[in-house]
């Protein structure tokens, strides 16, 4: 598990806490810190394939999730109930390697976790 877990749990849009939450977590990989960003609640839409950002001249949240990889952040995990309850699952996600935690093995990662940021 990672040292340092950041759970994102607002939606990309309406507040700056999704886009603090990936800045947190590029800035940590950035120094070498093992990362992993955990979304769920309302965080989930953060990786929603479908967004319509500029309709409200914004720019897409979701596709800044993908530079995620390029600064060495492997562990993206999306909480598998968040998911459900907002009528989505895997196929409506735009990045290919998160993995669904459900609700023991999402406490299992908090648990072992060093450390914890919440946005």
């Amino acid at each position: 598990m990672s040292a340092i877990v950041c759970i994102s749990r607002h939606s990309p849009y309406g507040s700056s806490l999704a886009r603090d939450a990936l800045d947190a977590v590029l800035a940590a990989a950035a120094f070498e810190q093992d990362i992993a960003l955990l979304l769920m609640d309302e965080g989930v839409w953060q990786a929603y394939r479908h967004q319509q950002a500029s309709a409200i001249e914004q720019k897409e949240l979701g596709k800044n999730l993908s530079a995620l990889a390029v600064f060495g952040v492997e562990k993206v995990y999306v909480h598998e109930r968040s998911l459900t309850r907002r009528g989505l699952d895997r196929d409506s996600l735009s990045l290919n390697n998160v993995q669904l935690l459900n609700d023991e093995a999402t406490r299992a990662l908090l648990a072992q976790a060093r450390q914890v940021l919440s946005f």
